[in-house]
C-alpha cells in the first residue's frame, strides 16, 4: 500500500490525525527503565502499545538515536510497529538533503535499511536531492516547507519575486517534483496564516504539522487552516507533549491520556 493510502486508512480507522513523535531522551525516562540495556526500545514499546489505536502515524527522530549509538533500537522500534500494528505507518524524521549520489544512499537508509514508510527531507539542493526519494513510489517524501522553529522565518520568509520562499517551495513541490504523487510538506502549526496560504497553493496535498503541544501551536487555528476538502490532509505531530507527559511507572498511561486529549481537541475542529 502506498504511504498516502496507508495514512488515510489509519486516520479513518482510528478517527485520528495524530502522529506521535518517538524522540528518546534517556534522562527523561522513568527510573525503572534507565538502567536497561535496551532502554530506548523498551520506552518506545510502552508508548506504542499505549497509543496505537489513537494515532495515524509514528515519527521517530533519527538524530535522537544516532546520538545515542542506538540505531539498532531504531530498527527494532520500526520492526515492532510493523510486526504488531502494521496498519500504522512510520515516518523517519531525518531531514536529509544532499547531491544525487549521496541522496541515493540516504533513501536506501530510510526505506531499505530501516523500512520506514516516509522520510523528511531538506529541499535546498533541489530536484537532485528530491528525486532519489520520490523514486520509491510507494513511500512518502515529506519536504521541509514552513517549519515551526522560531528562527525559520529569517530564511523561509525571504521574498523571491512576489512570493515568499516557503511559497516557492510549496508550488515547486506540487508542480515540478510530485510526478509520482508521493510528496508531502512539513508545515508548522506555529504559523496558521502561512499554513492557510500553503493550503491554498497546494490543494489537497497532505502536510506533516509539528508545533502543537510543547511548541505552543493553536489547535483550532491549525486545524481550520490546514484541513483539505476531505477534512483530512494534516498529520498533526506531538512528541515531547505526549511521550513525556508522565515520568513515573505510569508514564505510558499518561502518554495515552495526552494523546486522547490532543486527538479530541483536533477532532473538535474538523
Amino acid at each position: 500500500m502506498r504511504f498516502l493510502d496507508q495514512v488515510r486508512a489509519a486516520m479513518r480507522k482510528n478517527n485520528s490525525l495524530i502522529c506521535v513523535g518517538l524522540d528518546p531522551l534517556p534522562e527523561k525516562f522513568p527510573a525503572h527503565l534507565q538502567e536497561l540495556d535496551q532502554s530506548v526500545f523498551e520506552f518506545n514499546k510502552y508508548i506504542i502499545d499505549a497509543t496505537h489505536d489513537l494515532v495515524c502515524a509514528y515519527k521517530p527522530q533519527a538524530a535522537h538515536y544516532h546520538a545515542l549509538g542506538a540505531e539498532d533500537q531504531l530498527l527494532m522500534t520500526i520492526e515492532y510497529i510493523k510486526d504488531n500494528y502494521p496498519d500504522i505507518p512510520v515516518i523517519l524524521d531525518s531531514k536529509r538533503g544532499d547531491i544525487g549520489s549521496t541522496a541515493d544512499q540516504y533513501a536506501r537508509e530510510a526505506f531499505e535499511r530501516y523500512g520506514a514508510d516516509a522520510v523528511t527531507i531538506n529541499p535546498y539542493m533541489g530536484i537532485d536531492t528530491v528525486e532519489p526519494f520520490t523514486r520509491y513510489e510507494d513511500k512518502g517524501t515529506i519536504v521541509l516547507c514552513r517549519t515551526s522553529n522560531p528562527g525559520a522565518g529569517a530564511i523561509q520568509n525571504l521574498k523571491v519575486g512576489n512570493q515568499f520562499l516557503y511559497e516557492v517551495i510549496a508550488e515547486t513541490a506540487m508542480k515540478d517534483w510530485n510526478s509520482n504523487n508521493n510528496i508531502m510538506l512539513v508545515v508548522g502549526a506555529t504559523n496558521p496564516d502561512e499554513l492557510k496560504r500553503i493550503r491554498a497553493i497546494t490543494g489537497d496535498m497532505t502536510f506533516l504539522v509539528p508545533g502543537l503541544g510543547a511548541q505552543g501551536g493553536d489547535v483550532q487555528a491549525t486545524v481550520k487552516s490546514g484541513l483539505n476538502r476531505e477534512g483530512e490532509g494534516i498529520i498533526v505531530n506531538s512528541s515531547r507533549g505526549i511521550i513525556y507527559a508522565g515520568n513515573d511507572e505510569n508514564f505510558a498511561e499518561a502518554a495515552r491520556t495526552a494523546t486522547i486529549e490532543l486527538r479530541d481537541q483536533v477532532n473538535q475542529h474538523r
